[in-house]
């Protein structure tokens, strides 16, 4: 018996132990000196927790035999995958469509066209006293911005001038010969091609009616139009951000890696657009301000992540700390094959550090809200995009704060497989979240040093 209990003490207090030391090398290299320092506390209490129990084995054998089972009997237990309960998936049969007249970005745009102003405020005349106040708020790239810096907005202006151009190329001529094609290995293709150019996920799904808008609204040449539906098959296009910048937010360093990954996400989208157009069959790249579909719900339903508390797609591994691109095509293409159910909306449901450091107040603490016929989470857009023309940055501090935002480490690999097991992992990890990173971040007063 002492031999046995000698052999477990030995085997937890090195598996503890790596895993700690694991914790503060991989912490102090992502340069989060507070969960490197925690982490290396946790490995020395630990350590000496573990070697005076085997040192003090002859003396307290029954004790140890208990903390031991318990040790153990947690250990199995914790990966047990249990979620009581059915979970509980939104009934979007019933979904109506959203009107991109409605989103920020178009009511800001509304200014410069007064005609089209009038005609949205006569639909709309309970948006016209906050869009009055957004209007006088500076543009994107003025000096009045919190975080405006003369030698490095001229480059995101830049980038977002260049997606603006283009537009043109998220069409164009399909050839004339159709080539008959293996659906499987097509959709093959069509991943290698995006991870090839940068994307680090894709996902097919059946277009329906709710993934289009109802009508376009960020240019004024369709303003009011209503898209064509004809496509039968999306592709989603998921590129990651890098951590290093977002975790700078909401300083302007997020709305530059923000429109870099806007500017790789167009690239891939049209060149698959166009190489699908070579085979023959009509496809269309949807992009910033250039989207007929909405491209959140669409990367959730093929499987590629969730929906998060803060109103915007969480990918299985990179969290929300993500951009997306559309490819819709009237080629039939199989459907993903649907992960396991990761269970980030219910760690979404026990978190809520984005709601508790959203400066602007725009993420809600309660439940899904409703709208649209169907539950899910919404932020408060006008409190957002408002707060943004203030400091002239994207902000992104719900992501930065967000704790799936981690690099694709083996640590960090474990933690989220941890996550998906049962909801006291997930109350743990949280706890442990909190403590290693802390629940909430300092503002900054202005752009670091480094902006890239």
């Amino acid at each position: 018996m002492t031999s046995l209990l000698t052999i477990a003490n030995w085997t937890i207090l090195i598996g503890t132990s790596l895993f700690l030391l694991g914790l503060s090398v991989s912490s102090f290299r992502e340069r989060q000196v507070r969960a490197a320092f925690m982490s290396l506390i946790f490995f020395m209490v630990n350590a000496l927790f573990w070697a005076g129990l085997i040192l003090t084995l002859n003396t307290f054998q029954t004790l140890n035999i208990i903390i031991v089972s318990l040790a153990c009997l947690f250990a199995l237990t914790s990966f047990i995958r249990f979620f009581p309960g059915k979970p509980h998936g939104r009934d979007l049969a019933k979904a109506k469509q959203y009107d991109e007249r409605n989103n920020m970005f178009a009511r800001n745009n509304l200014k410069h066209h007064p005609k089209l102003m009038e005609i949205y405020y006569a639909r709309h005349p309970e948006n016209r006293s906050i869009d009055q106040q957004i209007h006088q708020k500076p543009e994107f790239g003025e000096k009045e911005q919190i975080y405006h810096d003369k030698y490095t907005a001229p480059c995101y202006e830049t980038a977002f001038e260049y997606l603006e151009r283009s537009i043109p190329l998220s069409t164009g001529k399909v050839a004339e010969q159709k080539i008959s094609i293996d659906p499987l290995l097509f959709c093959k293709a069509i991943i290698d091609i995006s991870k090839f150019y940068g994307a680090c996920d894709v996902g097919f799904i059946r277009l329906k009616p709710h993934h289009f808008y109802s009508h376009n609204g960020r240019h004024a040449a369709n303003w009011g139009d209503k898209p064509g539906q004809t496509h039968k098959t999306a592709i989603a296009i998921v590129i990651p951000m890098r951590i290093e910048m977002i975790k700078k937010s909401p300083t302007s360093s997020v709305l530059q890696e923000s429109a870099q990954k806007y500017v790789e996400a167009a690239k891939i989208s049209n060149i698959l657009a166009s190489y699908i157009r070579s085979f023959g069959y009509p496809a269309r790249a949807h992009n910033d301000a250039n989207y007929d579909v909405l491209c959140v719900p669409l990367a959730v339903e093929s499987g590629l992540g969730e929906l998060g508390r803060m109103g915007i797609f969480m990918h299985r591994v990179h969290g929300p700390c993500v951009r997306l691109a559309i490819v819709t095509t009237e080629l039939d293409l199989p459907d993903s094959l649907i992960p396991k159910n990761l269970h980030m909306k219910n760690f979404c449901a026990i978190c809520k550090k984005c709601a508790d450091n959203c400066p602007s107040g725009s993420i809600t603490h309660g439940d899904e809200p409703y709208s649209r016929n169907f539950r899910h989470w919404s932020i408060l857009q006008e409190k957002c995009f408002s707060y943004w023309k203030t400091i002239g940055s994207d902000c992104g501090l719900c992501i930065c704060v967000c704790p799936y935002t981690k690099p694709n480490t083996l640590i960090h690999k474990f933690v989220r497989f941890y996550i998906s097991r049962n909801p006291l992992n997930q109350k743990m990890a949280l706890f442990m979240d909190d403590l290693l990173y802390g629940r909430k971040r300092k503002i900054a007063r202005k752009n670091l040093k480094k902006i890239f």
